[in-house]
């Protein structure tokens, strides 16, 4: 099962469960404060000595099947080649977790995306699927990881997907959607309209 949901809500949830053995993966300096384990390809152990890090070196993840009570996998999916094998191993090592992804457009906004980004994702309401597309930039991106999240503030929904999974989760490879005809869209173009309206509007 696969569902809408909020950090907010995740955060209340695992403050509650104390005693839950929780894993964030490919989470950088910035692990969720309740994680008992933390794993990433970089070793990051110097930087948590407070906590037990597992530096991921192969494919296949290095726990047991249903070893953790939760996973937050937070701007991760994106930059795996082999998603579908990532989601699967998900699914094996825990019975629940939490997932953050960039939308469409906040993929595109971002400098530092532009090349460390492999795939795109939206949700279906419909199907309750992921639906994954390899990426495509339309818009030359003009704001900074650090720039984005002050926007999410007050355009989180625009920008991030954060969804809640149980037992399984469903997804979905679009292989349909083609970008070859649209041209790209460029900061400057953008600034320009914008200068052209605002002008037009103090002139009225």
């Amino acid at each position: 099962m696969l569902k809408r949901t909020s950090i907010s809500l995740v955060n209340n949830i695992l403050s509650k469960n104390i005693n839950w053995n929780i894993l964030d993966i490919g989470c950088g300096y910035k692990a969720h404060k309740n994680a008992t384990v933390i794993a990433d390809i970089k070793d990051f152990s110097n930087f948590y000595k407070n906590k037990k890090f597992v530096q991921i070196k192969e494919k296949k993840l290095p726990f047991k099947d249903k070893e953790f009570d939760f996973v937050i996998a937070s701007h991760v999916i994106e930059h795996v080649d082999d998603f579908e094998f990532f989601i699967k191993e998900l699914g094996r090592i825990s019975s629940k977790g939490y997932i953050e992804l960039p939308t469409r457009l906040g993929d595109n906004l971002v400098f530092e995306n532009r090349n460390d980004h492999i795939w795109w994702f939206c949700y279906d309401d419909t199907t309750n699927k992921l639906v994954a597309s390899k990426k495509n930039q339309l818009i030359d991106p003009f704001i900074t990881v650090s720039m984005a999240k002050l926007f999410e503030e007050t355009f989180r929904e625009s920008l991030v997907i954060e969804l809640a999974w149980e037992e399984k989760i469903e997804y979905t490879v679009d292989n349909k959607i083609k970008f070859e005809d649209f041209k790209k869209i460029s900061f400057f173009t953008i600034f320009r309209k914008y200068l052209s309206k605002k002008i037009r509007t103090i002139l009225k």
